[in-house]
């Protein structure tokens, strides 16, 4: 049995955690599916998965192995595009991830700019505030806001973001500008948990640091609903400064404590290695990259 279609059909069960749904996706019978992976274990000379009546687990050779015929699958593809000359026309699928809010504002746009100059392409975006592992999860690109961990990912640098304290400019003549951070004692504070959790914000950077201890009247999950409590004036709130920028633009929110704020993070674009590079990767990420530097808010 071909080597490639069985390190193929293995990845499937071992994404899909399952022996049906791998048969499902592949549109192969599940007899074929057991047979093509029982071979590669045979093969090996180890068992890549525990299988039970109601599940599939992966051992740990299993997980080891997976990773790496994902990353071998990949580069075959990329090899195949390379030498069949469709390098030159980006097609197929491509997977991008990002924060919820960064997606909507940055990443969309750019996904429809790219969709509409290449008709063979189709996206899948994944909007999450949190971290999606980009090999384990099967991402071509990520948007990463924060310093980043080692790793074998090439990254690109396309901007910084800070936390920045606002609110509207109806609440603000109404209860005053704070000055300082403790000033926010006789505020109203919406709480965005995302973003600024426990009872605690600080100001400031290194030995300047200040602590300042918060009571919100309002806790929120959603970084949208905190932009809307407080672009309808109930109070104060803290957010990344990219997720308020149309707010800021339109003059809906203003920035207060701006002299105190924290130091910037960096907003990098992740993937994976690559020795040949896909044109659909590099074109999305020539794209975005140079629509993310272009913006003020991003790179004032």
């Amino acid at each position: 049995m071909d080597r490639m279609h069985v390190m193929a059909v293995f990845v499937c069960v071992g994404e899909e955690r399952s022996f049906a749904a791998a048969a499902r996706k592949l549109d192969l019978s599940p007899a074929a599916v057991t047979r093509a992976v029982l071979t590669l274990e045979n093969s090996l000379g180890v068992k890549l998965l525990q299988r039970t009546t109601r599940s599939v687990r992966l051992t740990d050779a299993g997980q080891r192995y997976l990773d790496d015929a994902r990353h071998i699958l990949t580069m075959v593809a990329e090899a195949d595009e390379t030498a069949s000359g469709l390098n030159s026309s980006p097609q197929g699928q491509l997977n991008v991830t990002a924060p919820v809010l960064f997606g909507k504002l940055y990443v969309v746009p750019s996904i429809v700019a790219f969709l509409s100059r290449h008709p063979a392409v189709q996206v899948s975006a994944f909007f999450l505030d949190r971290n999606v592992n980009v090999v384990e999860e099967g991402m071509d690109v990520a948007v990463r806001i924060g310093e980043l961990p080692d790793s074998s990912l090439k990254a690109l640098r396309v901007g910084t973001v800070r936390r920045v304290v606002c609110a509207s400019p109806t609440y603000l003549a109404r209860n005053g500008v704070p000055q300082q951070p403790r000033d926010l004692d006789a505020h109203t504070i919406i709480q965005a948990y995302s973003v600024s959790r426990g009872s605690e914000w600080k100001f400031g950077k290194g030995a300047n640091t200040e602590v300042v201890r918060i009571a919100p009247r309002m806790i929120v999950t959603s970084n949208d609903s905190a932009i809307e409590a407080a672009k309808a004036g109930l109070g104060v709130t803290r957010l990344m400064s990219y997720q308020i920028a149309p707010e800021l633009a339109e003059g809906k929110l203003k920035l207060v404590l701006e002299s105190f704020q924290e130091s910037e993070v960096p907003v990098h674009l992740l993937h994976r290695e690559s020795k040949y590079g896909s044109s659909k990767v590099r074109g999305f990420i020539d794209l975005l990259a140079d629509t993310l530097r272009a913006d003020r808010f991003l790179n004032p």
